[in-house]
């Protein structure tokens, strides 16, 4: 009697553990969806906190969040586009690649023209949705698809306005957007990047020694038009997109690097930015 005992009660642990151990795998799996889900989570709940209006527009073939704020009446539109995000993760194609520094969100509410927040096709929660794949957030996240898409956007809000002109401000990779966006506008008064990968093939190298194929590069495109005034900024200390390789791009575009003491990829541009709507401005 006592064996079959002990073999009912070693049943029983067995049984036990296993319940155990898949709970264990239960609790991990909802982890991992609640962390493929928080970026975009976590910067609309920063976009409700500024008061943004979030909208879903339709591109080319893309839908695309973006954020908009009332503003003093205006002719010019600025458009926000912010950074790369998390493009990859753990080695592999991120899940959701939505920035997880919501800096362009921060630097729109310092802007008291009319502004939106221009978010990109797959980014902010729509990563599921056809046609997107990951080579539109990783070695495509620049390429004519993208540009294509969110030009269709800025169109459709210009429209409507009605705006007569639009000035770009691009953050790290959002930089590079904008560079491509303006040249595709001839109501482009302004650009206007911040750490801005303005040479994608240099910068590709330069970061983890490969390429981004499928994409656009602004340093081999031909200059912007004289009439848009262009303002490319670059930290001193910044180690992400050192401003030594961005320098020439600059030139290249028509205009001068500047670069910012005590600035590296993410500090200290909210103080600086009062100073540089100003002299936009001016």
């Amino acid at each position: 009697m006592f064996p079959a005992v002990i073999r009912g009660a070693e049943t029983v642990m067995s049984v036990y553990r296993l319940c155990q151990t898949n709970l264990m795998v239960l609790i991990l799996l909802v982890l991992v969806a609640v962390g493929c889900a928080a970026p975009s989570v976590d910067f609309d709940d920063q976009a409700k906190s500024l008061a943004y209006e979030r909208r879903v527009v339709e591109g080319t073939q893309f839908k695309h969040v973006i954020y908009g704020k009332a503003g003093a009446p205006g002719e010019r539109l600025h458009v926000y586009i912010g950074s790369d995000g998390t493009p990859w993760l753990a080695g592999r194609p991120a899940a959701d690649p939505t920035p997880r520094n919501p800096l362009m969100l921060r630097l729109l509410a310092m802007d008291p023209t009319p502004a939106v927040y221009l978010g990109r096709p797959c980014y902010h929660g729509l990563a599921d949705e056809e046609p997107c794949a990951p080579p539109l957030w990783t070695t495509g996240r620049y390429s004519q698809d993208v540009v294509e898409s969110l030009a269709r956007v800025v169109r459709r809000l210009l429209r409507d306005g009605p705006y007569s002109q639009v000035a770009w401000f691009g953050y790290s990779g959002g930089g590079t957007l904008a560079v491509l966006l303006a040249a595709e506008f001839p109501e482009t008064d302004a650009v206007v990047t911040i750490a801005a990968n303005l040479d994608t093939v240099a910068w590709a190298a330069y970061a983890w020694g490969g390429d981004l194929a499928g994409s656009l590069n602004p340093a081999t495109a031909a200059p912007l038009p004289p009439h848009i005034r262009q303002r490319h900024y670059a930290g001193s200390a910044d180690r992400v997109v050192p401003p030594h390789l961005m320098a020439p791009a600059a030139s290249r575009l028509g205009a001068d690097l500047i670069i910012v003491e005590d600035h590296d990829h993410t500090c200290c541009w909210e103080r600086s930015w009062p100073d540089i709507l100003r002299d936009l401005k001016r």
